[in-house]
Order: structure tokens, then sequence, then C-alpha cells
């Protein structure tokens, strides 16, 4: 209680202060006959000289800076994607640095040239139809260069990639990325949110993911039987609001339940190929330097943002919606370590959406290894596809996952 008396009897002194100085000056004024609007040639030439210094000084500052840490401290572009953007994002640098100069120099140059001087009357200068022109088709054009180079980038960016690129999917969720390449197909195998099990967290689509779906949803240990078990039991007794919560759960596993038997009927079979030779692979991301790739982006639960900052690629993973990237790494990891001269160096991917709580740590470390060591790689993993490690064995046969009559 004394702090806060103390802080306020200082602010109400602070302000009596200001009030007298400001008195002070109003006296010391009239004491010189000069009205407050009335400023004296010393006091314009020194705030013209002021002025013209600050000029210099910032100028100096932006020069010093820029030798000190370099260009734009983004380092070098890991991908060719990246060069092409990094040299569209130097050319905007470079016209916003000439704008600045040249803007800033008129500015503080003609404050301290025209000054203003005893007996020298301001010159009326309304309008002028060269100068307008000027400075509206200038800029004009300036503009219309960037948009249309920027366009130009942009559709290469977003464009269709090569039929030799190798497809990636990154899926999100809070707080990690699992990749999942395409195998020895190129294909990435189908995925339905509706299959997603503890052993088949990416809902890959296959007959037997769908067998294995229908039989949780069935016989789970908080499945429809259960439920129905729970609801037609004479011995417990339920409260009114707790029973409506099972039927509600009820309710909805059981239309999950003949959407999964919809799934099946018309699934083809001939598909699941396509997901069984996918690799999953967590914590780090392998890539190959010179091979283009083309991410697909997939979130589970809120929106994430795969970012690579230093293959100068961005996308949103967007949940129910599907969006991709592409980008292809031209360093890898060892050659830019030997660039940055740093054995620690790493490659990363940020999630650069703020995703909950946990966002800090969504981050995946990124490998770019020449062919000769990626295939290496690649071999090694023909023994970890999702058939091998992940292949979720039915409980119960197809023909009794599949039926229908509910106890």
């Amino acid at each position: 209680m004394e702090n806060k008396l103390i802080i306020l009897i200082v602010i109400v002194l602070g302000v009596i202060a200001v009030a007298q100085l400001a008195r002070i000056y109003e006296i010391s004024a009239k004491l010189r006959k000069r009205q407050e609007n009335e400023i004296s040639s010393r006091d314009n030439n020194l705030n013209g000289r002021l002025m013209f210094g600050f000029m210099l000084f910032m100028f100096g500052w932006f020069i010093y800076l820029m030798y000190a840490y370099g260009w734009t401290g983004r380092g070098p572009a890991a991908s060719d994607e990246g060069n092409e953007m990094d040299w569209l994002f130097n050319l905007n640098l470079v016209i916003i640095i000439v704008i600045f100069f040249f803007t800033n120099f008129l500015l503080f140059y003609f404050t301290w040239k025209y000054v203003k001087k005893p007996g020298v009357p301001a010159f009326y200068y309304p309008h002028n139809n060269k100068l307008e022109m000027l400075w509206t088709v200038v800029p004009a054009i300036v503009l219309a260069v960037i948009i249309i180079l920027g366009l130009q980038t942009w559709s290469h960016l977003t464009g269709p990639t090569k039929p030799e690129a190798e497809k990636i999917e990154l899926f999100s969720k809070q707080f990690d990325w699992t990749a999942r390449y395409a195998g020895a197909d190129n294909t990435l195998g189908l995925y339905d949110y509706k299959l997603t099990l503890d052993n088949n967290e990416l809902a890959l689509l296959t007959t037997n993911t769908i067998d294995s779906s229908l039989n949780y949803m069935l016989n789970g240990p908080s499945g429809i039987r259960i439920l129905q078990n729970l609801i037609n039991n004479r011995d417990t007794v339920f409260s009114d609001s707790t029973l409506n919560v099972i039927r509600a759960d009820l309710s909805r596993k059981e239309r999950t339940y003949r959407f999964l038997t919809q799934m099946k009927q018309n699934h083809n079979a001939k598909l699941d190929a396509n997901a069984w030779d996918d690799i999953i692979q967590k914590d780090t991301l392998y890539l190959c330097k010179g091979q283009e790739y083309e991410v697909a982006l997939r979130a589970k639960d809120v929106i994430h943002s795969a970012y690579f900052p230093h293959f100068r690629a961005q996308m949103n993973a967007v949940p129910g919606m599907a969006t991709r990237l592409k980008f292809t790494p031209n360093m890898t990891t060892t050659e830019m370590r030997r660039e940055k001269n740093d054995e620690n160096f790493n490659y990363i991917l940020m999630c650069n959406k703020i995703c909950g709580g946990a966002h800090y740590k969504m981050k995946m470390i990124v490998v770019v290894l020449d062919k000769p060591a990626y295939k290496k790689w690649m071999d090694a993993k023909k023994k970890a596809t999702f058939k091998d490690q992940y292949f979720p064995v039915a409980a119960v046969t197809p023909a009794e996952a599949t039926d229908t009559t509910m106890n």
C-alpha cells in the first residue's frame, strides 16, 4: 500500500513539474517579446543541420548493418526453386533500397537546403503536369514488372511437377510430422480418416484396414456390441443423462459402421498395392540432391504449415483439404555444412502456424543425401514398408467383420 502511495505522489509531482516548466517557457517567451509560434533563424538553421546529419547517420548505419550481417541474412538457398525465389526477392529489395535512399535523401536534403530564411517567402507551387505524369507512370511500370515476374514465379512454383518427380506425403498432427514415401510404384496409397486406428494412424485405405476398422467399430473396447449390451443390460441402472450419452455414441458408431460397410463394398482391391509399398518415416526426412519432390500435405486436427526455410518452401496443411508444394534440393547436408562452416548444421522442417501449446517442438530434421547414399538408404527401407511394419491384422475373418447383425 505504501509503494502505491509513493508511486501516486511521484506521478502527481511529475505532472506539476511539467506544468511549471510549460509556464516558465511561456513567461520566458513573453520576456523575449516573441510569440510561441515564432521560430528564430538560429533554431531553423540548427534543425536543418540536425536533419541533414541524421540523414547521414541513418544511411551510414544502414550500410554498416548490411555489411556486418549480410545482404539479407537468409543464407544460400538449398533448392532450385529457392534460387528463383531469392532472385525475385533480391530484385524487390534492390528496388526498395533505391527508393529508400532516393526519397529520404530528398526529404532530409530539402529540409536542410530550403530552411526558412528571414524575408524570403515560401514559393507556392500548386501543380505540374510533367511531375504528375512522372511519379504516376514510373511507379506503375515498376509495380507492373514486379507483379508480372511474381506471377511467373508463382505459376512455376505451383505448377505440375515432372513425371519423374518423387512423391511424398507429410502428415501433420499436434505436435509432430510423419513422412510417407510413395514407394517403388511412386504412387501414394489412398486414405480415409474413418480408418484411423492405433495401427493405422495415417488412415491408409486397403481391404485389410477396412476390415480392421469394421472389427474395431463392432467389437472394440467401446464398440457397438459393448454399447448395445450396456443399454440392454437389466442389471445396471444408468441415469437418463448417462443413457443419452451412450445412445448418442452408439448412433454415431452405427453410422460410421454403415459408411465402412459401403466403403468395403465399393473398394477396388487392386489399389491396395499402392499403399502396401509406402514407406512410413518418422523423426527424419531423407531427400536426394537433384531430385524433384512433390509433397502432399495433410492435417489431422488443426491447421499446420510445412515450412522448409532453407528450401524456401512453405504451404499450409489444412484438415479436409488437399494441398501440395514442390522443390528440388540442390545441396546435400554435407555441402551446406561446408558452406556455412558449421558441422552441426541440419536442414529442418518446421510448423509455421501456432497450432497449440507445444507448437514450438513441432520440428523434423531433414537430411539431403547424394544419389548413391540416398539409393542405399532407400534400399534399406524396402523391408520397412507399410505392409511390413504397419499391417493391421484383423481379429476376425472378413466375413465376420462385415456381419451387420447387431445384437
